[in-house]
C-alpha cells in the first residue's frame, strides 16, 4: 500500500471512477450505454484537470469532448439503429487474450512504480493553469498569432457559407 500513501484522497476517488467508467465503455454490450459511460469518463478526467489547477483544459475537455463529439457519436448511433441481429458472432479468445495482456501490463506498471518509488511532484508555479494567466500570455506574447488565427477562422467560415449558398441557376442549366 506504500504506492498510494502519498496520493490525495480526491485523486484516488476520481481515478477509481475514471477507470470504472472506462471499463464499462469497453465491456458494455449496448452502444448507447458505452457513449454515456464515455461522457462520465470525460467528466472525471475534467475533474482531474481541476485538481491539477488547469481550469482551461477542464472546460475545453467538457465542451469539446463531452459536449460536441459525444453528441455526434450519439447521433451516429441513433442513425445506425444497431441491434443484436446485426452484430457479428465473435469468439471469446480475443477477449481472454486481451484480459491477460492487460493484467500483465498492470503487473509490470505496478512493479515499476514500486521499484521507482513514485515520487509525487509538487509544482512551484501554483497558478500556471489558470484562465487568467492564459489570457495574459495570449494578449501579450502571442497577440499576433492569436489575431491571425481569428482572421483565418473568419475567412474559413465565410468560405463555407459561400460554398453552401451556391447559385442554383448554374446547376439547373447543366441538368
Amino acid at each position: 500500500m506504500s504506492l498510494f500513501q502519498n496520493l490525495p484522497l480526491p485523486f484516488l476517488i476520481l481515478s477509481f471512477i475514471t477507470i470504472l467508467c472506462a471499463l464499462y465503455v469497453v465491456t458494455s454490450k449496448n452502444p448507447i450505454h458505452s457513449v454515456l459511460a464515455l461522457i462520465l469518463t470525460f467528466f472525471s478526467i475534467s475533474a482531474h484537470y481541476i485538481l491539477l489547477n488547469a481550469q482551461f483544459l477542464a472546460i475545453v475537455n467538457l465542451m469539446v469532448y463531452a459536449g460536441a463529439i459525444m453528441v455526434l457519436f450519439l447521433f451516429v448511433l441513433m442513425l445506425l439503429n444497431l441491434d443484436k441481429s446485426s452484430e457479428p458472432v465473435k469468439s471469446n479468445l480475443w477477449g481472454i487474450s486481451a484480459a491477460i495482456c492487460a493484467g500483465l501490463l498492470l503487473v509490470i506498471i505496478t512493479a515499476s512504480f514500486q521499484k521507482a518509488g513514485l515520487a509525487v511532484m509538487k509544482s512551484s508555479a501554483v497558478d500556471i493553469g489558470l484562465v487568467k494567466n492564459l489570457g495574459r500570455v495570449l494578449m501579450t506574447e502571442y497577440l499576433v498569432p492569436f489575431e491571425l488565427t481569428g482572421i483565418l477562422f473568419i475567412s474559413a467560415m465565410v468560405g463555407a457559407v459561400l460554398l453552401a449558398k451556391r447559385d442554383n441557376k448554374s446547376e439547373e442549366i447543366t441538368s
